[in-house]
């Protein structure tokens, strides 16, 4: 049977560590105490929210209603050919637990993700990056439950309709699906993505250069710039890079000749939004118990007991400051929930 618990406090739920709580409270530990969970619901006309490891969460006041974070667990080997191996991960796996699995046995592909925090059943959903990589570059294919019929489906890599920090469990039918299991394709062995950002020089300088260390580099480089949520509440990058027209961009760069860009191939140009951040004046900025984190500006942080309305207030403030500054329009990569 599964346990409902009612007025749950989601103070520890979510990485920005915002004191509230939903009317009722569930983790489903199997695909069929999931359906259970979802009909409950609907039976009784209970709004109701799936939550991973809500690391890319905020919530902007009490939950009036079932919040459900599924703890489907467990890594398999799928398929173990000569060059590559297919890898099931449950959706309430930990991410980071899982590339450091991933890298114990010499598996290559999830290593540049290491330290991103969350869960497996958010990866695909956010399709996750850093430094190089994107989670749909090493998904085969995602496992979830179809709540229009309460049917398991699986979703191929290519129907996922990946973009950036996008997919089709966010942009198609919002809630459609529910991820149980993700499929990876990892390499038994491939060169090391080494150019980004730093990642190289700072590779290089730790000696052996192996599958461990390249991961060990990405998570120094990580701790160096942001703060642990465990410490400091926090959801990571709370914006997305935003993409604009390269006639934009010529426009940008006539005010700002030293602005940094990313062309996409598209005659599109990728800016990153830490830069706009820092440079329109919020690097280190601080309001009562709400500020940008001074080392990485993308990362807006809970420095003791802010509300989740201070901190959505707080990133309106900069969103407009840049539009009005850059005629740029910041998206967020943070889910709202109100």
């Amino acid at each position: 049977m599964l346990k409902i618990h009612d007025n749950y406090s989601l103070k520890d739920n979510t990485t920005f560590g915002v004191n509230i709580a939903a009317a009722w409270y569930a983790e489903p530990t199997t695909a069929e105490a999931l359906v259970f969970a979802i009909t409950h619901a609907r039976e009784r006309n209970w709004k109701y929210y799936i939550t991973g490891e809500g690391s890319n969460l905020l919530f902007t006041g009490d939950f009036e209603g079932l919040i459900i974070h599924p703890l489907v667990k467990g890594i398999t080997v799928v398929d173990d050919a000569a060059t590559e191996v297919l890898v099931k991960a449950g959706a309430g796996e930990n991410w980071d637990r899982f590339v450091a699995h991933c890298v114990e046995q010499q598996w290559y592909g999830a290593e540049n993700l290491s330290l991103i925090p969350g869960s497996v059943g958010a990866a695909p959903v956010q399709n996750i990056g850093a430094y190089g990589v994107e989670a749909k570059d090493i998904i085969a294919w995602v496992e979830v439950i179809n709540t229009k019929n309460m049917q398991p489906e699986v979703i191929s890599n290519t129907a996922c309709g990946f973009g950036y920090r996008d997919s089709i469990f966010k942009h198609g039918e919002p809630g459609k699906y529910i991820v149980t299991a993700v499929v990876f394709s990892l390499k038994k062995n491939a060169p090391l993505l080494l150019d980004y950002g730093n990642v190289k020089e700072l590779f290089i300088q730790r000696g052996t250069q192996d599958l461990h260390n390249l991961r060990e580099t990405i998570i120094d480089i990580r701790n160096s710039k942001l703060p642990d949520p465990c410490e400091t509440g926090n959801a990571g990058s709370f914006f997305k890079n935003p993409v604009i027209a390269a006639n934009e961009f010529e426009i940008l760069r006539s005010r700002y000749a030293a602005a940094p860009n990313y062309p996409t191939g598209t005659g599109r140009v990728k800016i990153p939004a830490a830069w706009l951040i820092e440079t329109a004046g919020w690097k280190g900025k601080r309001e009562g118990d709400v500020g940008t984190w001074p080392k990485q500006p993308l990362v807006i942080v809970n420095y003791g007991n802010a509300t989740g309305r201070q901190i959505f207030d707080f990133s309106e403030k900069i969103r407009l400051d840049i539009l009005e500054q850059f005629g740029i329009t910041l998206d967020r990569e943070v889910t709202l929930i109100s």
